[in-house]
């Protein structure tokens, strides 16, 4: 996108734009999450985090299946919202004396970056349908609902694997 050309003009513009969006974000959190498992002291979020990188990597071959249903060569486009939650992920890590504390500070980063997958794969499968894609919203669907699970377990793991109360004692 340029200051002087508008490269979105129509909605399957956008649905596209938001395809590379979440393309390129999906290879940045493959990137990321190492760092989070390695940081990772309680073995249930590391477990967890190791899980969902390889869950993570089947997202990415989706989507890549999406691309080639829709005639078009996988590829992404910056996006600055997960650049952030990265990034704010990073500063606060190393902001962390405490490891208990270190622990709940990455299930919150975490889940922001969760959040946000959810938020983006339901607007791409909503716009899917109203543009008629239906051979993608299955792909789609079935990565908005691994994301909701991975959420679930997060959240799982800070309250019932007692990551919070460790933190907070």
């Amino acid at each position: 996108m340029g200051l002087f050309s508008k490269d979105i003009e129509t909605m399957e513009d956008l649905f596209r734009h938001g395809l590379k969006d979440m393309y390129y974000a999906e290879n940045c959190i493959i990137k990321a999450l190492p760092e989070m498992v390695e940081k990772a002291t309680n073995r249930d979020l590391a477990k967890g985090l190791r899980d969902h990188l390889e869950e993570t990597k089947t997202q990415v071959d989706r989507l890549e299946q999406v691309f080639k249903k829709l005639g078009d060569q996988p590829r992404g486009v910056r996006c600055p919202a997960i650049d952030g939650l990265i990034t704010e992920a990073d500063e606060l890590s190393g902001e962390v004396a405490d490891k208990q504390v270190l622990d709940a500070a990455i299930v919150g980063s975490a889940q922001a970056v969760e959040h946000y997958e959810i938020a983006r794969y339901g607007t791409l499968i909503a716009w899917a349908e109203e543009l008629g894609h239906d051979d993608v919203v299955r792909l789609l669907t079935t990565n908005l609902n691994e994301e909701k699970a991975a959420d679930k377990k997060l959240s799982n793991i800070a309250l019932r694997k007692g990551v919070n109360r460790k933190a907070a004692s």
